[in-house]
């Protein structure tokens, strides 16, 4: 946090440091310390974010890139360069884009795609459209309500939707729960899955991949199943069962 501060306020460089370049007076440095003492997220202190090779923006309005979601674009797009799936057209929906940090990341990787994204926040989209064009990438980002819009037409949806429940507040940080967005975040107490089985049943895609918490892992591959998906979870850094990988079985 240290080096990154001084990189955005003088300019010099992690290297620059260690080697003991000239040093210089930090700009607004109490103001910054004083925003970090209330918790504030320092994406949010500097309006943006470095994630898988993307500078996206980042305000209050949208969640800030975690390393897991990072982890969960590297398998799908691992797992599809390794099945040869360089399809020009092939449709892929990033449900809740948020930043868009998803849809973007997959498309810098899988440029042959069409990809877009979706979001019930006007502001969010606003937030995406903005990095879509920093980023000089193709992606079409459009509202939505996942809970009661038909979309359909995509052979892979990818998808990081809420599935905290109020009663995990307390396991959460401060940054998290006072500046992020928490329609982005909770779900209902009782239905922790409800955004996972409208994607299930609502848009039905061939093709899924989801980033679940890991107490709720095993009930979304029995929810899958149920709607006749086959499924598998898979691990994050921490080996935390994280992600599912699911596929129409007819």
């Amino acid at each position: 946090m240290a080096f990154w501060i001084i990189q955005e306020t003088t300019g010099m460089t992690r290297f620059d440091v260690c080697m003991h370049t000239d040093t210089k007076n930090i700009p607004n440095l109490e103001i910054i310390l004083k925003k970090l003492s209330e918790y504030i997220p320092i994406q949010y202190i500097f309006g943006h974010s470095e994630w898988l090779g993307l500078d996206l923006r980042v305000t209050e309005a949208t969640l800030i890139p975690r390393p897991e979601t990072a982890e969960l674009v590297t398998l799908v797009s691992d797992q599809q360069s390794a099945v040869g799936n360089q399809q020009s057209g092939y449709r892929v929906l990033d449900i809740g884009t948020g930043c868009g940090c998803i849809a973007l990341a997959l498309k810098q990787r899988h440029p042959e795609w069409t990809v877009h994204g979706l979001d019930k926040s006007r502001e969010a989209l606003q937030i995406a459209r903005t990095n879509a064009r920093n980023n000089h990438l193709d992606v079409e980002f459009f509202e939505a309500d996942i809970l009661t819009d038909d979309i359909s037409g995509y052979d892979m949806i990818v998808s990081n939707p809420p599935y905290i429940r109020p009663s995990e507040r307390c396991t959460m940080t401060e940054n998290t729960l006072r500046y992020e967005p928490g329609e982005a975040l909770f779900v209902p107490e009782d239905d922790p899955l409800l955004f996972y089985r409208r994607i299930a049943q609502l848009h039905r895609a061939p093709e899924l991949w989801l980033e679940i918490s890991e107490t709720q892992s095993e009930a979304l591959i029995d929810m899958l199943l149920s709607e006749d998906y086959e499924a598998e979870c898979l691990q994050d850094m921490y080996e935390k069962p994280r992600f599912i990988h699911a596929r129409k079985s007819r």
